[in-house]
């Protein structure tokens, strides 16, 4: 497999050097301060490339091989009249970006916002912290603090009475944190975040968009992008919505394995391929990742190796957990990535692996006090690779 690390770019204080030396040979990034909608210059590329790869003799490179994420702009996931441009400027950006060498691009079609948690620092009994969504925190952010219009249709009578205690127990300060979690910058909202006047605005526009609508959407998209990338040679790995379930009125339309076999069914395309999120479909006890790796290996271009622990009383809650104690066996994920590698390589022995990463690792140690993305601190990330890194090792001599 092909190990690799998410950089954010020069501002990310985990370094180029540092995350030389945990081994990994590729780097994950994107170009964070172009807005959506715009085009990926060639040289905006290169130069970001060059800080990733340029280093002194003797020293271990790094490639940079997969983008995460092109992000796509709104008006595409609504369809609204001149969205062509912005499909134009996607596909300009992912031949620009396979023109310098980079052809395996993770992306989502998440509408407003990326991946959701209540809590950045969630405390362990370890005494390290995790992200994690709270079931009935989101509840009380979306009806008492959003006051989202219609939002009690999503919730029965307990769910909205636990809601109000749940509100009523949190000061202003404990409530501008749960909406700062929810709705400010996230990694994959890197160059701008909302207030929450404006995310009511932007959840509004979705109000006559449901899973059919925006599903279509999507494959018109593709349509337009996949022949280009098939002719570039590039490889799309769409994420899940996480976490993946309708939510704040929004419709999801990449959570199950059911979903995946209707993507490839309309699209069936050899560039149209998945990143296997394993902590983000396992948010859902329904999705069962061992036989989801096997059964969509060859469309797995990315896999982000990491899972979560769901609350025994409330499934919908998780905490992001190390990478191999989580509810899902990530042996097993791992195993069925591995034979499809080896599916691959007897079919083409010059093949790539498939490009993995270990994903929101704890936070722990001396990088507790730091400041940084939430989730992607560098000692967590670390021993989540180092974890996979003995699995594989583990695997493959067995074999």
């Amino acid at each position: 497999m092909r190990e690799s690390w998410r950089w954010f770019g020069p501002s990310d204080p985990v370094t180029i050097n540092d995350i030389r030396q945990t081994g990994v040979t590729d780097i994950v990034s994107a170009l964070h301060t172009i807005p959506a909608g715009q085009i990926w210059p060639i040289e905006a590329i290169r130069q970001h490339k060059a800080l990733i790869e340029d280093c002194e003799d003797g020293l271990a490179p790094l490639k940079w091989t997969v983008v995460e994420s092109i992000p796509v702009h709104e008006d595409i996931k609504l369809a609204r009249p001149g969205h062509e441009k912005f499909i134009e400027a996607w596909a300009v950006s992912m031949e620009n970006l396979a023109t310098c060498g980079i052809k395996t691009i993770c992306y989502n079609f998440m509408p407003v916002i990326d991946w959701t948690r209540t809590d950045l620092k969630y405390k362990l009994p370890s005494g390290a912290y995790a992200l994690r969504f709270d079931q009935k925190k989101f509840a009380a952010f979306d009806l008492y603090i959003l006051k989202r219009d219609g939002a009690e249709a999503d919730y029965n009578a307990d769910e909205i009475a636990e809601a109000k205690e749940m509100f009523d127990g949190m000061d202003e300060a404990e409530r501008a944190q749960l909406t700062d979690n929810i709705i400010a910058g996230l990694p994959g909202k890197m160059t701008e975040s909302y207030g929450l006047e404006d995310f009511r605005a932007m959840l509004a526009n979705y109000n006559d968009v449901d899973a059919a609508i925006l599903r279509a959407n999507l494959f018109a998209f593709l349509e337009q992008v996949l022949p280009r990338a098939e002719a570039a040679g590039v490889n799309l790995a769409i994420h899940p919505d996480d976490p993946p379930r309708d939510m704040l009125g929004l419709p999801r339309i990449i959570c199950t394995a059911d979903d995946l076999d209707i993507l490839f069914a309309a699209q069936p395309s050899p560039s149209n391929g998945i990143t296997l999120c394993v902590g983000t479909y396992s948010s859902r006890p329904d999705n069962d990742l061992p036989v989801m790796a096997k059964q969509f290996g060859p469309r797995i271009h990315f896999s982000h190796l990491r899972g979560v622990s769901r609350d025994t009383d409330e499934q919908r809650s998780f905490y992001e957990a190390s990478h191999l104690d989580s509810d899902i066996d990530m042996i097993a994920v791992i195993q069925e990535l591995l034979n499809e590698e080896s599916r691959r390589k007897r079919e083409a022995p010059d093949q790539e692996g498939i490009f993995i990463r270990p994903d929101h690792g704890l936070q722990m140690m001396d990088d507790i006090d730091k400041a940084g993305n939430p989730g992607y601190s560098g000692i967590g990330r670390l021993k989540g690779v180092a974890e996979i890194r003995g699995v594989i090792r583990a695997l493959s001599a067995q074999n």
